[in-house]
């Protein structure tokens, strides 16, 4: 059991990860989507000086939770990718179309009127990537997929497409704006960019919880007892505390114009969400209309097991350091594209 408890703790791991730093990565392009036409191409610049060379290596979180569900938990990998795919294939059709226009928008030999069109590129596929992985997300625990279902509209339309799923989708959206504001606002130096961001953090944190509160309107209405998942052990009340601590923590600092522990509060804060909403139906990952598949009772062979653990725990002394390294070295890049 020790090595299938270290396999799941790198899940949980990677899923936190990116979310963290994959979902900031895509709150860059939602922030310059929603931002108005004389502050949009002020906010590609700061995006791009502040998150853009470090972007791919968001997705490596991703590629270990894909690696993990498929050699571990096959049979959760195959229920996902079987009941889901329409949702997963949307996700990844998001990132790799985002990636390109990132690519062809800032490093293109020619600046043209094709950049107009990388640009919505770029900053749509920012904000329908997270929708749908709120959606999957969502689909994970609405108990609406049916693996008995003989239909093409029960079994891989109404597995995910519900009003749980759009608002779930609707609130992720609503994070990774939120966090790449404030991830970002202690780089830059200019007043204006500040003030800038520093509207952004405020008006992000706002549609955070309106969106927050719709995830519980749209559960009521959809028979899914999150008021209950959330509320209903000790654990969850006190991430609840904790995540509402550090949302006045963060207007807190704002006042104090000390920007550095709003990034800290913010990703606490995130993580602080996403603990007190899957901790009480642990170990099950999927709650499945006629069941539930729990990682405790799905996963592969012992031996598979045992050697997917050695490979994450061996493979983590090679990526953390190079992780810490690329962040240290980026970081002193920012500090020379931001002058005092």
């Amino acid at each position: 059991m020790f090595y299938l408890y270290v396999v799941i703790f790198f899940l949980w791991t990677a899923i936190c990860l990116y979310l963290l730093l994959g979902g900031a990565d895509f709150g860059a392009g939602i922030v310059e989507l929603f931002s108005s036409k004389k502050n949009k191409n002020r906010a590609g610049k700061i995006m791009y000086k502040s998150m853009g060379p470090v972007w791919e290596a968001n997705h490596m979180w991703l590629i270990i939770v894909i690696v993990i569900l498929f050699v571990g938990f096959p049979n959760i990998y195959a229920t996902m990718s079987t009941y889901v795919h329409i949702p997963l294939v949307l996700m990844l059709i998001g990132i790799i179309a985002r990636g390109t226009a990132f690519s062809f928008r800032n490093y293109d030999v020619v600046n043209d009127h094709w950049q107009i069109v990388y640009n919505k590129i770029f900053t749509w596929s920012s904000l329908i990537t997270p929708f749908f992985l709120g959606v999957i997300a969502a689909s994970t625990v609405s108990m609406t997929i049916d693996t008995e279902s003989t239909d093409f509209l029960s079994a891989y339309i109404f597995s995910w497409l519900t009003p749980f799923g759009c608002a779930l989708g609707i609130f992720t959206i609503s994070i990774c704006g939120f966090l790449a504001s404030c991830y970002i606002l202690p780089q830059v130096k200019e007043n204006s960019d500040k003030q800038f961001l520093i509207k952004k953090v405020k008006v992000f944190q706002l549609i955070v919880v309106i969106t927050g509160i719709l995830v519980f309107v749209a559960a009521y209405i959809s028979d899914i007892p999150i008021f209950e998942w959330v509320y209903k052990g000790t654990i969850g009340q006190i991430s609840v505390i904790l995540a509402t601590v550090s949302l006045i923590g963060i207007y807190y600092y704002l006042k104090l114009k000390k920007y550095t522990p709003i990034r800290i509060l913010s990703g606490f804060q995130v993580i602080m969400i996403l603990l007190a909403a899957t901790y009480q139906h642990y170990p099950n990952l999927i709650l499945l209309k006629n069941g539930t598949l729990s990682l405790i009772s799905n996963e592969d062979e012992p031996m598979a097991i045992k050697n997917l653990a050695w490979a994450l725990m061996l493979g983590s002394i090679f990526i953390l350091p190079g992780v810490f390294h690329l962040i240290y070295s980026f970081q002193k890049n920012i500090n020379k594209a931001f002058p005092k």
